[in-house]
């Protein structure tokens, strides 16, 4: 009988496949930070639309959820990180074309928004595809470990991307960005050639809705705890600017370090508190970082907000989503894991047009404030879920 793999071994496999969610997330967090000043100061347009621009890549990820599932289901994982990586290369043809043509905004802006559109669609197909391919290669019983590290990747790179974006526009302008995403795709399709994918799963395949009826519960609160996310990643840019502050970029490299220090020291409290425990005290310290950024009198406690942020949601996800993946078979794990993710899509794609009318008639301070209500929300709704289960 062989011996079983050891922690390290399982963490190494993992890590191997989370390689090209890093990847995507570099070529997510590199326009992340500059995107909104582009939109908002280069074209000319509004906070408001500043937001949309952003959040039309995470409406794009959540209505291509369902294909996502189906494909990595279906046809395997490695087939639909693939064409995730094709996308995200075209993505950056289209947005080296679209900062060609600043002079003409609106038609830059629609190339723009085409292009995040793509780079939305390529985020959930690779987003799903590593961590079912983490699963059937590690086993099931490492979900937390596959989710888990899946973030470390994906808000790892976020917080190296989005100060390496604003030094790239700083010293080579808006067309280096483009230019960075194309390269590093391509970089990704030729490593991933001959990396061996896992059989697909066997079994009943259950209709995507039916799935996402079991999942919708905890989906629900992962979407009011992770607004929060996507009103910092969103519109942190324009509020330093608005306080007359610099160094915006730094809040998301903080939330990016301390959520990645979160999932590695603490990543074992999942199993051995339970998921509802561990979502329930992280989302407690995510609502005192974004009370922190609603008052920061400096960019001190600002980046002490940020911080706090990226300590409370770092579990958030894989805690509750070992719950919810406990609600569908394994044939239908695809399905299952882009059902969840519908729900963080979601809080991504309300967060920039909701925070934008919020910071267009209350002020961007207050942006922070109703995210902080919706993740008490989302502790109440935990709380819930928790008393139901037990």
């Amino acid at each position: 009988m062989p011996a079983a793999p050891s922690s390290l071994s399982i963490t190494r496999q993992i890590v191997s496949i989370v390689f090209y969610t890093f990847i995507a997330f570099i070529c997510i967090g590199l326009p992340i930070a500059v995107i909104p000043g582009y939109v908002h100061e280069q074209l000319g347009f509004s906070a408001v639309v500043a937001g949309v621009t952003i959040g039309s890549q995470y409406l794009a990820t959540l209505l291509s959820r369902p294909m996502a599932g189906r494909m990595s289901d279906n046809v395997g994982t490695k087939r639909a990180i693939v064409l995730g990586l094709a996308g995200i290369l075209i993505s950056g043809v289209l947005t080296f074309i679209a900062t060609l043509l600043e002079s003409l905004p609106s038609l830059s802006l629609g190339i723009l928004i085409a292009g995040r559109l793509l780079l939305g669609v390529a985020q959930g197909l690779i987003g799903v595809g590593t961590i079912s391919w983490c699963m059937g290669a590690v086993g099931a019983e490492h979900t937390a470990r596959s989710i888990s590290w899946n973030g470390i990747a994906s808000y790892g790179a976020i917080a190296i991307g989005a100060p390496l974006g604003v030094v790239m526009v700083a010293d080579y302008g808006y067309t280096s960005l483009g230019l960075a995403l194309a390269v590093l795709a391509a970089l990704g399709l030729v490593l991933i050639r001959n990396k061996p994918s896992v059989p697909v799963v066997r079994g009943e395949r259950l209709p995507f809705w039916a799935v996402f009826g079991r999942i919708a519960p905890f989906g629900a609160s992962l979407c009011l705890a992770s607004i929060g996310y996507g009103t910092l990643t969103t519109f942190i840019t324009l509020y330093y600017l608005n306080r007359g502050w610099a160094g915006a970029a730094y809040c998301l490299t903080v939330f990016g370090v301390c959520f990645i220090l979160s999932r590695l020291v603490f990543i074992s409290a999942i199993s051995r508190f339970g998921g509802f425990t561990a979502a329930i005290a992280c989302m407690i310290i995510e609502t005192l970082g974004l009370t922190l950024l609603w008052l920061a009198p400096s960019t001190s406690v600002a980046l002490i907000g940020a911080g706090l942020t990226g300590f409370g949601l770092s579990l958030v996800y894989p805690a509750l989503g070992v719950e919810a993946i406990k609600q569908v078979p394994d044939s239908s794990r695809g399905a299952g894991l882009s059902a969840y993710a519908v729900f963080f899509d979601l809080a991504l794609a309300i967060a920039g047009p909701l925070m934008g009318a919020v910071a267009l008639n209350l002020g961007y301070g207050w942006i922070f404030f109703c995210a902080a209500l919706l993740s008490v929300s989302a502790l109440a709704l935990t709380v819930l879920l928790r008393r139901r289960a037990y």
